[in-house]
């Protein structure tokens, strides 16, 4: 491929509200910094507040703009409007090249409509993930499908991906499968070795997160009912950060309060998480992130949900998707601490969501684009970037 020219660096405004927003798009703002092609705008929604600013800081992304909008038990449609209006606002004084976006947040959403009303190209990271069913998880798969009807680029994380997106009509040559902007930036963080494991015992060391709103109420209780249970072996020694949503608190301390077995602690940093997830033996999740992230540190994860957008893990076998019945989740468990053959054939699996360089592949193809689209007098930076291997593909060779 020739060099394309590009002249002042491309102004890029990544938008980012909670924390798995900060933790995928983190590499990205990191490698847009350390590069003269691009100006990185880090604008943040404060949709998870309180567990941004010190990871932030952490994975060396300082914030341009940060943005006032939450409040206690926001209506979805409350904080849909409040963000539209704030982001358009940003979007308008900043006057950036292209808005970027990750994931099935309404802060994702919604940064792709202020866009989009502003008449602005949308790169889409982590783009494609589907379940098929409109109202599960609510409302992260009609966010995904709005927003893949916006974006301009659609960086899916695996082939899979990419095909629903093919399927429903979005241009080939704006679909590129790169990997996983979690595993870049998880083997970033571990590398530092800053991380501190919250586990303090020998015995077999399971990690529990929970959060979705489709668990919460009666299914959560039970589940937390379930967990009790599993602790009660004798063996096993459970920690759980616990999500700030008043609905999952309400739902989960009555039941795991209390039992000597169980740690119930405050969320945790995403630094001390990665080194309290490498250090667990078994993982029980209702996040998607951790379906990701699990597998490349070898950490069998039982998914405790319907339904998955994330199946490429299960059918690794890497993880399990076990639903929320108490009986069907404690079998799961049980199982993979009772079996070393079952354990040992989830932990080898592999990570079919990247390699680490999906970080590069996102940020060379706008580079490559912005400097396509540019015109000759646009600048003097010359870029050389290497292409994956056609649209929507990438070799891992």
């Amino acid at each position: 491929m020739s060099p394309d020219i590009i002249t002042a660096p491309v102004r890029a405004m990544l938008v980012l509200g909670t924390r798995p927003e900060a933790i995928k798009l983190a590499p990205v703002a990191r490698a847009m910094a350390g590069s003269p092609l691009f100006d990185p705008v880090v604008v943040t929604t404060g949709q998870h507040r309180e567990m941004l600013h010190q990871m932030l800081d952490l994975l060396q992304v300082p914030v341009h703009t940060e943005l006032d909008v939450m409040r206690e038990r926001q209506q979805l449609s409350t904080l849909t409007a409040r963000l539209v209006d704030g982001l358009g606002e940003v979007v308008r004084t900043e006057r950036p090249d292209l808005v970027v976006v990750q994931g099935d947040t309404t802060t994702a959403l919604t940064g792709a409509l202020a866009a989009f009303y502003e008449h602005l190209p949308i790169a889409h990271v982590e783009a494609g993930l589907r379940t098929g069913v409109l109202d599960n998880p609510f409302p992260e798969e009609l966010n995904r499908r709005l927003i893949g009807r916006m974006a301009r680029w659609h960086f899916a994380p695996t082939p899979r991906a990419a095909a629903h997106l093919t399927a429903e009509g979005v241009p080939e040559a704006e679909v590129f499968t790169t990997g996983n902007t979690v595993i870049d930036n998880l083997l970033w963080v571990l590398a530092q070795g800053t991380g501190r494991n919250l586990f303090e015992s020998d015995r077999r060391r399971v990690l529990l997160t929970l959060h979705r709103r489709e668990n919460q109420g009666a299914t959560m209780r039970a589940m937390g009912r379930a967990m009790c249970r599993l602790a009660d072996r004798g063996d096993v020694e459970m920690v759980v950060p616990l999500h700030k949503s008043p609905a999952v608190r309400e739902a989960l301390l009555p039941e795991l309060s209390g039992h000597p077995a169980i740690r119930v602690v405050e969320p945790l940093g995403y630094v001390d998480f990665s080194a309290t997830l490498a250090a667990c033996d078994l993982v029980l999740t209702d996040s998607g992130g951790i379906q990701e992230e699990a597998p490349t540190l070898g950490k069998p994860a039982l998914v405790l949900r319907t339904t998955t957008e994330r199946p490429e893990a299960v059918e690794a076998g890497a993880a399990r998707l076990v639903g929320t019945e108490p009986e069907a989740i404690l079998d799961a468990a049980m199982r993979l601490l009772d079996d070393p053959a079952a354990y040992e054939g989830m932990a080898t699996a592999g990570n079919p969501f990247g390699d680490g360089h999906a970080t590069d592949r996102i940020v060379a193809q706008l580079a490559e684009d912005f400097g396509a689209d540019a015109g000759p007098d646009r600048g003097v930076v010359p870029l050389v970037a290497s292409r994956p291997e056609g649209p929507g593909s990438y070799s891992t060779a």
